[in-house]
């Protein structure tokens, strides 16, 4: 008797996903074939970087950890599925269609290839997750430093990946299409997650960890999944942007695309919908200024140091006014 509810309101939830993917599908369609380059290509590192940001708002907004080292999981997602694809991955699409690939053979094969990045991914975070496990605060904070560069001067010497000079040749299977719906179905994972009695218990060791460990709840066992699950989507999106620039370098992934990261989570209040507005934001805001410098004719660059002010200023206005609240209208306690 209480199956046919339950199973209603699950049915009622896929459609509504469904639809949610489907019209991002169309809008991206026509956004692809109505807009220029430039245009197409904000709007992927834009998808990209709310996934990234959502991923990470799982470790620093949810479990209360604070990680700066988040760029370093999407480098090794974006260069194992980079090296597989040039390796692997498109001499034997080539060989298999009998010339170049049709686009929806590429997606599948992308999507596959997706989870090999996220996979690998979700290696290195609990690599990293499980040592900084007895850490808090500033310190487990430079530990992800750390690891994030380590990562980066790991690639700066391995040739196999191009070392130094970046990893060329990667073929373009990525699209504006597929970066909106992995974005979507990203932010509904993670959403479904926190709602989930998983999600209840991370948020709880944010909470009070002697309190969390006093009904039961296993804390290293939550905090070491938020930093797998935060680092398998950062993977993903590491594979959709190098399939999308098709070429990747070690600078890309430094310490700055960290705290890019982090801004946007801070921004955002820990929300998943704060998040994503920031984390389209932050993206969209340094590509306006740069157009106010063209228009303007200025010789010199002030967009970095109007960048850093209007991004202060926000912040300070946040924090006043739109800090994250309890359901019972409270202030989140920190």
């Amino acid at each position: 008797m209480q199956l046919r509810p339950r199973l209603s309101h699950y049915l009622q939830r896929l459609a509504l996903c469904i639809g949610v993917v489907a019209l991002a599908g169309a809008a991206s369609l026509l956004l692809e074939r109505c807009l220029n380059a430039y245009i197409n290509q904000v709007m992927v590192f834009m998808a990209v970087n709310v996934i990234l940001a959502v991923s990470l708002n799982l470790v620093n907004g949810d479990a209360g950890l604070f990680s700066i080292g988040h760029a370093g999981f999407m480098a090794i997602g974006a260069y194992t599925a980079a090296w597989f694809s040039v390796t692997y991955g498109r001499p034997w699409l080539e060989s298999a269609c009998g010339g170049s690939p049709t686009p929806l053979v590429t997606s599948i094969y992308l999507l596959g290839v997706m989870l090999v990045g996220g996979l690998a991914a979700a290696v290195g975070g609990l690599l990293a997750g499980l040592p900084a496990l007895r850490l808090r605060g500033d310190y487990l904070a430079i530990a992800t430093l750390g690891f994030g560069e380590i990562i980066r001067v790991v690639l700066l010497n391995v040739d196999a990946v191009g070392g130094a000079r970046g990893l060329a040749g990667i073929p373009r299977y990525s699209s504006l299409f597929l970066c909106l719906v992995v974005a979507v179905l990203t932010a509904t994972a993670l959403r479904n997650l926190n709602r989930s009695a998983h999600g209840r218990a991370i948020m709880a060791v944010r909470e009070d960890e002697t309190s969390a460990e006093a009904l039961g709840i296993d804390c290293a066992r939550y905090k070491a999944l938020a930093f797998v699950v935060g680092a398998f989507f950062a993977g993903m999106a590491g594979c959709l942007y190098a399939h999308y620039l098709q070429f990747i370098h070690p600078r890309g992934f430094d310490f700055m695309k960290s705290i890019e990261l982090v801004l946007m989570v801070v921004l955002g209040g820990g929300r998943i919908s704060g998040v994503i507005v920031a984390a389209i934001a932050v993206t969209l805001l340094p590509e306006g200024l740069r157009q106010v410098k063209d228009t303007l004719h200025l010789e010199t660059d002030p967009r970095m140091v109007l960048y850093s002010g209007l991004l202060i200023a926000t912040m300070l206005v946040r924090a006043r006014r739109f800090g994250p609240r309890r359901r019972g209208g409270g202030r989140r306690a920190r």
